[in-house]
């Protein structure tokens, strides 16, 4: 039977899109599923902002009347512009284990693409960063984590035969918890405390004191982001959409901030303890009851996902990353979590990478970001 290709224009297929890669993944032990209501707004033109300077197309692959694959195509002309690129993106490529499906999505496409103007596609890569990116290449047997991919080794190899190439890595490192913080590490630590004697840490006390930081942290990731590969800077409705999809599951004690002596913020760090075991109780249903399984999955976590950080580049090499580093661990240290999860760096973040085998960790998963020149 032949493959169609299809474009998605009703909410009918829409829902067909969002929903096959839990019959693609069904058994798959490690696949987490989105959280449903959060697609549905990702997905929304009206709700979702980077549509505005975005084109888009999203595909699927039918055979014997049923849907086998999906794909979405991304043209991010507020990216392109400002790095003077001519790139497509490919995301959410997903099908069940056939080469064709996967070589005929890709195919259409690029057509796509290059009938657009663009010189090469790259992906799997969504409007920013911010999006899961890349497809995983080692650590298929570990526990995947939200805002990142999961899926079976023979994704890789379709796209490889398609014709595309390594562009970068990504890799992930686990951080087991010390029972007490190394020596050196609080010689470093103090050091650093005697030589910032402007700044101030915040300690944030309740849930409240989160949303006045929502627009200076996410501002200066801004600032510091501009140059890492695939940011789009996040105007001010995007930084408190970002903000209001994981506001239910924020913990003010992994939430540190740095402040210097006017006040402006010019380091943080943020963590959430892991929630992927409850979005897979829930089956990716918030609503009515997934939430509570959600919820107690992070008081049950043996692990703290590490989700955005930043240091003000003048502020930069004075110590403030380990001040972070430390009070992170303290407050860790007085809860059952045992390891951190980094999520994804940049293979060539070394700054990152350093301070994260500082504190002990190890890669154990990598992802890659994959090109092909149209």
């Amino acid at each position: 039977m032949s493959i169609d290709i299809i474009e998605v224009k009703t909410r009918k297929n829409l829902r067909k899109f969002i929903h096959l890669p839990a019959k693609i993944h069904k058994g798959h032990k490690n696949w987490v599923p989105p959280v449903y209501m959060d697609e549905w707004v990702y997905f929304n033109p009206k709700k979702n902002q980077a549509f505005d300077y975005s084109d888009t197309l999203l595909l699927l692959a039918i055979k014997n009347n049923k849907p086998v694959g999906r794909i979405m195509g991304i043209i991010n002309h507020r990216y392109n512009d400002a790095k003077n690129e001519k790139d497509g993106r490919f995301i959410f490529l997903d099908t069940f284990h056939d080469d064709k499906i996967a070589e005929a999505l890709l195919k259409a496409v690029e057509s796509w693409a290059r009938s657009k103007g663009m010189e090469r596609m790259v992906g799997p890569l969504g409007f920013s960063d911010k999006d899961p990116q890349g497809l995983m290449i080692e650590g298929y047997d570990k526990p995947v984590v939200i805002a990142s991919n999961c899926n079976f080794p023979y994704l890789v190899e379709f796209v490889e035969k398609s014709g595309y190439s390594k562009k970068v890595d990504l890799v992930v490192y686990k951080t087991d918890i010390p029972n007490e913080i190394p020596e050196f590490y609080r010689r470093i630590y103090e050091r650093a405390i005697r030589n910032n004697k402007t700044i101030r840490i915040v300690e944030l006390s309740s849930r409240r004191q989160i949303k006045p930081y929502i627009r200076p942290v996410m501002t200066l990731v801004n600032e510091t982001y501009k140059d890492i590969y695939a940011f789009a800077p996040l105007g001010l409705k995007e930084m408190d959409d970002f903000a209001r999809r994981y506001m239910a599951v924020l913990d003010k004690r992994f939430i540190k901030i740095i402040e210097n002596e006017h006040r402006e913020v010019v380091a943080f760090v943020l963590g959430i303890p892991d929630i992927s075991r409850g979005i897979v109780k829930s089956r990716g249903y918030v609503l009515p009851f997934g939430i509570f399984h959600i919820l107690r999955s992070q008081r049950k976590t043996k692990q703290l996902d590490l989700l955005l950080g930043a240091i003000r580049e003048d502020c930069r090499n004075t110590g403030l990353d380990t001040i972070l580093g430390v009070k992170m661990l303290q407050e860790i240290q007085k809860t059952s979590i045992e390891y951190i999860d980094s999520h994804l760096i940049l293979e060539t973040n070394l700054k990152m990478r350093a301070e994260m085998e500082r504190m002990g960790g190890v890669v154990y998963k990598k992802y890659r970001i994959f090109q092909k020149d149209l």
